[in-house]
């Protein structure tokens, strides 16, 4: 278990980590290849559907009803549950998630009289409530059955992908960890034999531990059951194995219908991963006897999503289907990675999932990470317009400050000049004088200014600032008025 969680509510502010990550040209080589072969694996698969942009439609379509149908869509979805054989539990926050956890897991073990362990299959939700400490902290360990969360745990790591966890990792790092926390000291960085260590490490474990932990991709309404796809097999090993399964889920992935999933099951893994198809969709559903569990609960999640819900700008939020597509776009995340994120939900989502899940009283400077280049919504298998969202939440941000904050004073001195002609003019001849003394002139001629002081340094911590030129074009063209009056 890592000792440095990623939590919003500590973390730093976005450009103290990006900073810090940026130097690190390991870390930008490998999430910069990642990323790549992941999008040249999208592009691939998404231009082998001619109606690719009508499948963006109707899963955004899909989502939005989904959520202006949700407490309706969640009740049918509790009794529907119940009707099976499954047992629905609701948690306000993460505090309560964890305690009914603990509690459930408690239970179970004491019931078969096991050892205080639990397999977990990969959940982004479960990392946002910071489950994996809270079963340490009450003496039961879990075990990661998800190769990249795996690697993420015995790395003593953090996530960085919504996908790829460890994505920030190559295969000699990989090799190391393994190497390290598994004994085995012949170990070669190749992948198949990286692969057959985590099978073995793991499997003994999957026939052992009767107790599992899972997310959720959707959860459907109509039948009650929960929909979990993946890649490598141990997310059907968990959901099939144990005697208990233990479902954590946020609200916002239930869908009205099983038929949705013809549309979502077909953008989901082209944008995730690159596959036309996930090689395993498990739909799960109540309790039958002789098969799987035997005991199924459901733990519904707020956590500040109905918050998010009534925000009629950002609510378009919680349509996400969580495929990390547009982390492999976004050309900041590519050069920073998840951490520089201080949360779970890193990349373009994470920059307006995680303040409004804090209800922006952390994690302000989020909404910034991005330079509104519109690449992830481009790829946004539910057209969710991130763009407009994080400048709607930039707005709410400016709003809770200060009005005596630096960058409010600064802008209110800015439209003091721009109100005024006489005052800009005077402003203007002011800069003129004094960059004298700040700036440099390159070979060519070219004046340039390197430092600027205070705050304004910040924008010539990394790049130099043109100077100011000695004439304005208002100036050039009244001396030409002067000279040549026109008729």
């Amino acid at each position: 278990m890592s000792d440095h969680a990623l939590d919003p509510r500590t973390a730093a502010p976005f450009p103290i980590i990006a900073a810090k990550a940026v130097a690190d040209s390991q870390l930008r080589k490998n999430v910069r290849h990642a990323t790549d072969v992941i999008q040249a694996k999208r592009a691939r698969v998404v231009g082998e559907l001619p109606e690719w942009q009508d499948l963006r439609s109707a899963g955004e379509a899909i989502r939005r009803h989904s959520m202006a149908t949700l407490s309706e869509n969640l009740q049918r979805f509790e009794a529907n549950c119940i009707q099976a054989g499954g047992q629905v539990h609701w948690a306000r926050n993460s505090e309560e998630a964890n305690a009914i956890v603990i509690r459930l897991v408690t239970e179970a073990l004491h019931r078969f009289e096991a050892q205080p362990e639990v397999l977990k299959i990969k959940s982004m939700t479960t990392e946002e409530i910071g489950l994996n400490r809270a079963l340490e902290r009450a003496g039961i360990h879990p075990y990661e059955t998800d190769l990249a969360e795996l690697i993420v745990q015995l790395g003593k790591d953090q996530p960085s992908h919504l996908v790829v966890p460890a994505l920030h990792k190559n295969r000699q790092q990989i090799r190391e960890i393994f190497r390290r926390e598994m004994g085995l000291t012949d170990l070669s960085d190749d992948p198949i034999e990286l692969a057959g260590a985590a099978r073995l490490y793991l499997r003994e474990r999957f026939l052992r531990v009767p107790v599992a932990v899972s997310g959720a991709n959707f959860l459907l309404a109509d039948t009650g059951g929960v929909c979990v796809v993946e890649s490598e097999g141990n997310g059907r090993m968990c959901l099939t194995l144990p005697k208990t399964l233990i479902t954590i889920a946020g609200i916002d992935k239930v869908l009205p219908s099983y038929s949705d999933l013809d549309v979502v099951l077909q953008t989901l893994p082209r944008s995730a991963t690159g596959e036309r198809m996930n090689p395993y969709n498990s739909i799960w559903t109540g309790v039958r006897e002789g098969d799987g569990p035997q005991e199924f609960h459901v733990i519904l999640l707020d956590n500040g999503r109905t918050d998010v819900l009534a925000d009629e700008h950002g609510r378009q939020t919680l349509h996400c289907i969580r495929c990390g597509a547009c982390q492999n776009a976004c050309p900041v995340y590519k050069q920073t990675g998840g951490h520089a994120y201080g949360s779970v939900y890193s990349g373009p989502i994470g920059a307006i999932l995680t303040p409004q899940l804090m209800h922006l009283e952390h994690a302000q400077s989020l909404p910034y990470a991005s330079s509104l280049c519109g690449a992830c919504y481009e790829v946004c298998p539910v057209k969710i317009n991130i763009p407009e969202v994080l400048v709607h939440l930039r707005h709410e941000v400016v709003l809770r400050k200060s009005s005596f904050a630096p960058e409010a004073v600064a802008m209110k001195t800015a439209g003091l000049l721009f109100r005024s002609e006489r005052r800009f003019r005077a402003a203007q001849r002011l800069g003129r004088i004094t960059q004298r003394v700040l700036e440099r002139e390159d070979p060519t001629g070219e004046r340039w200014v390197s430092w600027l002081p205070g705050l304004l340094g910040q924008w010539t911590a990394t790049r130099d600032l043109p100077g100011m030129p000695s004439q304005t074009f208002r100036e050039w063209w009244e001396q030409r008025d002067q000279k040549e009056p026109r008729s």
